[in-house]
């Protein structure tokens, strides 16, 4: 059986390897430059949801949630993920992908926000839920699919270039230094950051995500902190991590309308990462080279959607095709000018 090499060990790449696994592949390697998680995937806010605005990437999301569901507490707890709308606009937009997503599907309904205790919702004029989304610790569950997968004789070499390993096949799978070894590959890296506050007292243990539609505020629980992201005024299209201070102080005022217990909280830690854009924001996942295979470009929902894009890489470079279809993903639909715009990008 040929070698597969795999270059990166987030969760994309750990989920490749522990899906080929599954599948009695013999000859893999599982290499990262640094350490297991130790990129974008152990910066992540560690959301997992099913509600988005076009069918691919429901799809993706809804196969994933098998994996989550199957690991459970304490490394995915599903506590819902709940979108407020403060405008008629935003309260249609909800109405329209709950409409999309209930046809595909997911269990998603309109909801009381009243009933989340601590939530401010005298602003709110609409709200909808999917309780089987929830959240996850995407460095846990990560460094878990790599040891299955080493159990089931996945050779993991952490401070390895994939360049430098012999292989048949090489599986390019480390987010915004892909282009390093495709240079063709249309990714961009986006900084975005995340903020930790606490404690807060009494935040209840089944607080789901709370996600503002008009803004793209949302916040979770993460022991007694809480942990915000919001999307940037600006995005800040730079390979640079940096903290902007100026966010940090807004969202926090944001957190004390939504969420009054938490004003005032002091801070845990601010920190920042790397989204790794495409064009359209979906994945690139399909050969683009003699003997080089992409999963990568996943504009900040790789994580979520590592467990269906493992199983459907996998069985692809196995088998020569997936249950799942791939179609949407292929690089030449650049070329094309076809595109799957993913609007809910968070």
């Amino acid at each position: 059986m040929a070698r597969i090499v795999i270059a990166g060990a987030g969760a994309i790449g750990a989920s490749i390897a522990y899906h080929l696994a599954l599948l009695d592949a013999r000859d893999v390697v599982l290499c990262e430059r640094a350490e297991v998680a130790g990129g974008a995937t152990g910066k992540a806010m560690g959301g997992v949801r099913q509600q988005f605005s076009t069918e691919a990437e429901v799809r993706l999301a809804q196969e994933s949630a098998k994996l989550f569901c199957e690991l459970g507490p304490p490394l995915f707890e599903a506590v819902g993920y709940v979108f407020l709308a403060t405008s008629e606009e935003g309260r249609t937009r909800l109405r329209e992908r709950a409409e999309l997503q209930r046809r595909l599907g997911v269990a998603v309904d309109e909801v009381d926000p009243g009933r989340i205790r601590g939530l401010r919702d005298d602003d709110v004029i609409g709200a909808v839920a999917c309780w089987t989304d929830g959240v996850a610790e995407p460095g846990e569950i990560t460094k878990e699919l790599v040891r299955r997968a080493s159990e089931r004789g996945v050779d993991m070499r952490e401070h390895t270039d994939a360049r430098d390993v012999p292989h048949d096949t090489l599986v390019i799978a480390c987010g915004t230094a892909s282009t390093e070894l495709a240079p063709q590959l249309p990714i961009r890296p986006l900084c975005r950051q995340l903020v930790d506050v606490g404690p807060v007292a009494d935040v209840p243990p089944d607080l789901p995500m709370i996600v503002e539609e008009e803004t793209g505020f949302h916040f979770r629980r993460r022991g007694d902190t809480l942990r915000l992201a919001m999307t940037e005024p600006v995005p800040r299209w730079t390979s640079r991590e940096e903290v902007d201070d100026s966010l940090v102080g807004d969202w926090r005022r944001r957190l004390a309308h939504r969420y009054p217990a938490a004003a005032g909280a002091p801070i845990v830690r601010a920190w920042a990462g790397l989204y790794d854009m495409t064009p359209d924001a979906h994945p690139i996942i399909g050969w683009i080279g003699d003997g080089v295979y992409a999963a990568c470009g996943f504009s900040g929902h790789g994580f979520m959607q590592s467990p269906a894009v493992g199983r459907a890489v996998a069985e692809e470079l196995l088998n020569g095709e997936s249950e799942l279809d791939l179609a949407p993903y292929r690089l030449e639909r650049f070329a094309e000018d076809a595109t799957f715009p993913e609007t809910l990008v968070l």
